[in-house]
């Protein structure tokens, strides 16, 4: 790898929304323009855009942004994707816990996709839609998932309510919080859990068919 030069020019009056926008995408990874539109406009600007993506550069990393979905996000500079100690650098490893709850959110906002006021569900909601994928929520790893899910900017909720009818917003950006190779593993254990379950149900059903089969051959 060749010098580093980096020439950016910041005028006086945008210094601190460059700082603040370098800085909440090292926190949480996602700006949302719905959450910090005057960061987000900021930001969209092609040279203001430009400048922060050099300023990243430097250490390692890049910034995408999402037009459609209205959100940037910071991602990995190509040009040190095999780096040693900066390929994961800003990728959070999620427990298998917390992957199996990021593919149910997932879920619920595709079916809520085009909705012009946002995705929302309640937490009562989101338990049952849990508990339908033959999950069973414990209190303590949703709390500690929900509360890791706002700080990257993948929801919203008051962490005041926890009743069942507490309102959940679930952004666009949950379509990239995921770890590949992690993601495939999730869904592969999906899709084993779903095949056994058809299984189970299909031999239930054999035998309801049998028992149903040998009851009336004793009524003849």
């Amino acid at each position: 790898m060749g010098n580093i030069n980096l020439q950016i020019t910041i005028k006086e009056e945008n210094i601190i929304l460059f700082k603040r926008c370098v800085r909440r995408l090292l926190e949480s990874t996602f700006l949302l323009r719905e959450k910090e539109e005057k960061l987000y406009a900021f930001l969209s600007k092609e040279s203001n855009r430009q400048d922060i993506s050099d300023y990243l550069r430097m250490i390692g990393y890049d910034i995408l942004v999402d037009e459609k979905c209205e959100l940037a996000m910071l991602i990995m500079n190509e040009a040190d994707a095999d780096t040693v100690g900066l390929k994961r650098a800003n990728i959070v490893t999620f427990s298998n816990a917390q992957y199996h709850l990021l593919l149910v959110l997932w879920e619920v906002y595709l079916e809520n996709l085009g909705y012009e006021e946002g995705v929302f569900l309640t937490r009562g909601d989101l338990i049952d839609k849990i508990k339908s994928f033959g999950l069973m929520p414990v209190s303590t790893e949703l709390r500690a998932a929900f509360k890791l899910f706002k700080k990257y900017n993948l929801i919203d909720y008051d962490e005041e309510d926890s009743s069942e009818e507490a309102k959940i917003r679930l952004y666009p950006s949950l379509q990239f919080g995921w770890d590949v190779p992690q993601f495939k593993a999730v869904a592969a254990e999906y899709s084993k859990a779903e095949a056994e379950q058809d299984k189970e149900e299909s031999a239930e059903l054999a035998d309801e068919a049998a028992a149903a089969g040998f009851d009336e051959e004793d009524e003849e």
